[in-house]
């Protein structure tokens, strides 16, 4: 049952990133262009991710299982530190050099157009990186 809810969210979400425009890297270009041919419609659709997250979190507080009965478990650090820092640093620079973010790479991976697989590519390449610096840090923090 887990799987066959998962399996439907992620599609009911692909759905909404294709309707709404965010699977169209020209359509992200054109939101984040304010000092050219700006295009404020994904605005909206942002509002509406703020307003929909804000009311699932504020439900799942007063929570202690998901709807399934797995554990629910809430990002509870408050702490902004460097790693989170440069983290989102790095996902605004792509999204705004590519015009996706891994959502609506995803989809656009699922159909098959080659800026979707470039960027799911890159992305995979930077998550190993990214793994392999982890792990010779841990390396480096145990020697000590």
């Amino acid at each position: 049952m887990p799987a066959l809810f998962a399996f439907a969210s992620g599609l009911v979400f692909g759905i909404g990133l294709l309707v709404c425009g965010l699977a169209n890297p020209a359509k992200v270009l054109a939101f984040l262009d304010l000092a050219g041919a700006w295009d404020p419609s994904l605005l909206v659709v942002m509002g509406v991710g703020v307003c929909v997250a804000a009311i699932a979190f504020a439900v799942a507080q007063r929570r202690n299982a998901t709807l399934l009965g797995e554990a629910l478990r809430l990002q509870t650090s408050r702490e902004v530190d460097r790693r989170l820092v440069l983290g989102s640093l790095v996902f605004g620079l792509g999204w705004g050099l590519a015009g996706l973010c891994p959502g609506p790479a995803l989809v656009l991976l699922g159909t098959g157009r080659p800026p979707g697989v470039v960027f799911v590519l890159a992305m995979l390449a930077g998550m190993g990186a990214f793994e392999i610096a982890e792990r010779l840090r841990a390396q480096r923090a145990a020697a000590v």
